[in-house]
């Protein structure tokens, strides 16, 4: 590391396990030598000598709170792999913002389908097709961690009961805030409308660009990858899900 970055920085002496000699010199982030206006640690004395103000804007307590500080260490940690210097001016607040980011990112995993159904299930003895399309998708795929970005088209055919129909991509948005690929997503949001619904079928199909296929690996900025899962009905019967094709604009 470049002698800049030292300043953050302290060496410290141990004796290293027979064979490692490696670790006789342990280099530790001192974050206290870090500038001023970082808003995580995984220090609670540094937590707590940030001002209210500041912490209460990254929103969360208790838990998400620690959440926060360990992916605000690891994030530290990663920048100085790069060989760049997490205590310089340009970075000092990255690992901050990065946490508050993936915490929004993955917040997916901390709510429940059922707070977001709520009461919006209504009888209806409507029996026609239903669909939603053209569902804005950004998530993060699990091999990389890069983004993946796309729409998502939502078919259903009631038994007796409908959604509200902001619920479907609030849905979506559930299963999108974790850490995915395109195939799991597109049939958590069937099977998930199929439990909540119980109709007659559920069709999903998703289209989305991928990061990870763009920026490394084979490069590939312009390809696309469609995903679908047909459920009840519209397994068995080709009719319907050409019907909910039509419909979406997806054949």
């Amino acid at each position: 590391m470049a002698s800049k970055s030292t300043d953050a920085y302290d060496t410290a002496a141990g004796t290293a396990p027979e064979g490692d000699a490696d670790h006789s010199a342990r280099r530790t982030l001192d974050f206290r030598k870090l500038p001023q206006g970082v808003i995580f640690a995984p220090s609670s004395a540094i937590v707590d000598s940030v001002p209210t103000a500041s912490r209460q804007e990254t929103g969360g307590k208790g838990e998400d709170t620690e959440r926060r500080d360990r992916i605000w260490a690891a994030v530290c940690s990663i920048l100085e792999c790069t060989g760049d210097d997490p205590a310089r001016e340009g970075l000092a607040n990255t690992p901050a913002r990065c946490a508050k980011a993936m915490m929004f990112f993955t917040s997916g995993y901390r709510t429940s389908i059922a707070d977001i159904v709520n009461d919006a299930i209504f009888n209806e003895s409507y029996g026609g097709m239903i669909t939603v399309k053209n569902i804005e998708i950004h998530s993060l795929c699990e091999h990389h961690l890069l983004p993946f970005h796309g729409k998502m088209s939502v078919g259903y055919i009631p038994n007796g009961k409908i959604i509200g129909l902001s619920k479907i991509p609030r849905i979506a948005s559930v299963f999108a805030r974790r850490l995915q690929v395109q195939e799991r997503l597109t049939f958590e949001v069937a099977s998930s409308l199929n439990t909540v619904l119980k109709p007659h079928g559920v069709m999903v199909v998703m289209r989305a660009a991928h990061l990870c296929m763009a920026m490394r690996g084979v490069e590939q900025a312009d390809s696309l990858t469609t995903t679908s899962s047909a459920l009840g009905c519209f397994e068995s019967d080709p009719n319907l899900r050409s019907e909910f094709l039509n419909l979406v604009n997806m054949h």
